[in-house]
């Protein structure tokens, strides 16, 4: 992992950071969950974590069944209601953490200035394991273990978001 300069964000005491997928039920709720519970006893800064699809397909219903699932039993309690991305969630985010190539290309149509296109990043740039790819895979409709790989590829890249936004 190379270090991602974040030094834009030093000194502010609040933080937003928005994890965004497709449809808002798998992957970027359990990422949200993920680093909410990681960083709910932070107080300097104080980060606020939401998520949001790039899609409206899901707008209005809970997280999938095995992503809540998962990230429960790994013991991250977190409340979801799906929501779509737009232009007004990227100028309140300080972050904006994408799963794949195709939701950050989807995110930057809304971009408008260097200062909004400085705050989307693929959230797998900040695991410290350099992993070969970038991508968190859609694990929607297949079994328990593709959710479990998730959760582990999350937690690895939250950790090193939490060690980076820590320096």
């Amino acid at each position: 992992m190379s270090l991602i300069d974040l030094s834009f964000l030093k000194g502010r005491e609040n933080l937003i950071i928005t994890m965004v997928c497709y449809g808002n039920i798998c992957r970027s709720p359990m990422a949200a969950a993920v680093l909410a519970n990681k960083v709910a006893k932070l107080e300097n800064p104080k980060v606020f974590v939401d998520s949001a699809g790039t899609s409206n397909w899901h707008v209005g219903q809970g997280p999938n069944p095995p992503s809540k699932r998962t990230w429960e039993k790994a013991g991250y309690s977190f409340e979801h209601i799906a929501s779509q991305f737009n232009y007004s969630r990227l100028v309140a985010a300080d972050l904006v953490l994408v799963m794949d190539r195709d939701n950050h290309a989807e995110v930057s149509k809304y971009v408008t200035s260097q200062e909004e296109e400085r705050k989307i990043y693929c959230l797998r740039q900040f695991d410290p394991s350099n992993p070969d790819s970038l991508e968190v895979p859609d694990p929607y409709s297949l079994p328990d273990s593709a959710f479990e790989e998730v959760l582990e590829m999350v937690e690895r890249a939250t950790d090193g978001l939490i060690a980076q936004l820590l320096m």
